[in-house]
């Protein structure tokens, strides 16, 4: 079982070790290559595996129920948390809510449970990236116009890609190969671009960023493993929403911090030590499923 997991979680924190190792030695500009991942590959990965032949939405709909009462049940908790213990909630809900499914969840699903992962874990990317573009940006700002949400590639590659499976359009094969092809450079490059960002994070508020890296994968495995009960789904469903559930903070809420200026700082310990935590708390998860 050991072996397994090692073997299950090794090749994700040896990619995001070498970006971590190049990122202290030659300090790259990933910016670009950063936002290409956002902007092509990665609404080409959202794409091709909802536009599948194979894949229907309906199916999915206990999971997808499921992720959100996980993502909002987070929220909730890290809220009712924050207020007992003095933090703004601005600063520490949304690193509780917003995982980390793209840059590790992904790939993970993918080496843990095979090919046929990739569907079930990009509708529960979907979900989080969805609720975060939209309600995550409101918490921080109020004033947030939440119509250009469909100005964000994955949002509408969602969008298109749920339209055609709807439709029932089947894409030409080659077609379909040159978008799987171009989604495949996603995973890699995430992981890799995880491990220059971390190279290049401070830690800050020290006490609060170990509070609320180990805050988040509590709260969420509780969660999970309460949802898994409560509702009903096939067994690889159920390990993906454990699994889930122990995912550190996405990067994600630094930059959206950033841009609010909502005390960046405390949100950037969080999601560093938080990532760093990963290594302790998914084996956890994968010796919980396995």
């Amino acid at each position: 079982m050991l072996l397994r997991i090692v073997s299950i979680l090794f090749p994700l924190f040896a990619i995001a070790g070498v970006g971590f190792l190049v990122g202290r030695r030659a300090r790259p500009d990933l910016s670009h290559a950063n936002k290409l991942n956002m902007d092509v590959f990665v609404p080409a990965l959202v794409f091709g595996a909802l536009a599948n032949k194979s894949f229907h939405i309906t199916q999915f709909l206990p999971l997808l129920g499921a992720t959100f009462a996980a993502v909002v049940g987070s929220g909730l908790l890290a809220w009712a948390v924050a207020r007992l213990a003095g933090i703004a909630p601005r600063t520490f809900v949304p690193p509780m809510m917003f995982n980390n499914c793209g840059n590790l969840g992904l790939p993970l699903a993918v080496l843990a449970f095979g090919e046929q992962a990739l569907a079930p874990a990009v509708v529960m990317f979907m979900v989080s990236n969805l609720a975060h573009f939209t309600f995550g940006a409101w918490l921080l700002d109020h004033q947030a116009r939440l119509t250009s949400v469909w100005r964000v590639p994955s949002v509408l590659a969602t969008v298109a890609g749920l339209a055609v499976g709807i439709a029932g359009v089947e894409i030409w094969a080659p077609a379909m190969l040159a978008i799987k092809m171009l989604g495949d450079i996603s995973i890699p490059l995430m992981l890799f671009a995880l491990g220059v960002r971390i190279s290049e994070s401070r830690i800050g508020a020290l006490g609060l960023g170990v509070f609320g890296a180990v805050a988040r994968p509590v709260i969420g495995l509780a969660l999970s493993v309460l949802l898994v009960w409560l509702v009903p789904l096939p067994p690889q469903e159920r390990a993906l929403l454990i699994v889930f559930g122990a995912l550190p903070p996405a990067v994600l809420n630094y930059m959206f911090a950033e841009r609010y200026q909502q005390e960046p700082d405390k949100v950037a310990s969080m999601v560093l030590i938080g990532n760093v935590l990963a290594v302790a708390f998914l084996p956890l998860a994968l010796a919980i499923v396995l």
